[in-house]
C-alpha cells in the first residue's frame, strides 16, 4: 500500500477519533445491543437491528482509520526546509491576477481538507498546480469555471 501524506495535526485528529471510537462509541453500541437483546424476540426488534447496523459502521470506521494511520507518512510543516518551494504542508498566499484578491491555503492530506479553513487537498487541481512553485511564480489553475491565474505571494512552513 502506498504511503499517505498527512500533517501532524491531521494525524492527531485521526488518533483522537480512533480513541473515541474504541473507548466511547464501541462500548455504547455493545450496551445498546445487549439492551435490545434483553427485550426478547430479535426477529421483530428494530432497536436490535439499528444497534447492529451502528456496530458495523463503527467497526468499519475503526478499521479504516487504523489503516490510514498505518499507511500514513506524518509530515510536520514546521520542520520542513524546502527552500521557499511549495510542498506538502506548506502554507501559500496567492493573489488572483484578475481581481487582485488574496487567499491563503495550506496543502494537506485528503482527510484534513476543509476549504472553509483554508486547507486544500494535495490532490486538488490548485494544489497540484502549486507544487514546486516559489514566491513570485505565476500559476495557471484549471478550475471548473475555467482557467484562473494566480501569483504566489508567500510560502511558509507553519
Amino acid at each position: 500500500m502506498a504511503t499517505i501524506p498527512i500533517t501532524k495535526r491531521g494525524a492527531e485528529k485521526l488518533k483522537t477519533e480512533l480513541q473515541r471510537l474504541k473507548t466511547v462509541d464501541r462500548p455504547w453500541v455493545i450496551n445498546a445491543i445487549a439492551e435490545a437483546r434483553a427485550q426478547g424476540d430479535l426477529s421483530e426488534n428494530a432497536e436490535y437491528e439499528v444497534a447492529k447496523d451502528r456496530q458495523g459502521f463503527i467497526e468499519g470506521r475503526i478499521q479504516e482509520v487504523e489503516g490510514k494511520l498505518s499507511a500514513s507518512q506524518i509530515i510536520d510543516p514546521s520542520e520542513l526546509n524546502a527552500g521557499g518551494r511549495v510542498v506538502f504542508g506548506a502554507t501559500v498566499t496567492l493573489e488572483d491576477e484578475a481581481s487582485g484578491t488574496k487567499v491563503t491555503y495550506q496543502i494537506v492530506g485528503e482527510d484534513e481538507a476543509d476549504i472553509k479553513l483554508g486547507l486544500i487537498n494535495i490532490g486538488s487541481p490548485i494544489a497540484r498546480a502549486l507544487i514546486g512553485k516559489e514566491e513570485g511564480d505565476s500559476v495557471e489553475v484549471q478550475a471548473p469555471g475555467g482557467a484562473r491565474h494566480y501569483e504566489v505571494v508567500a510560502v511558509s512552513y507553519v
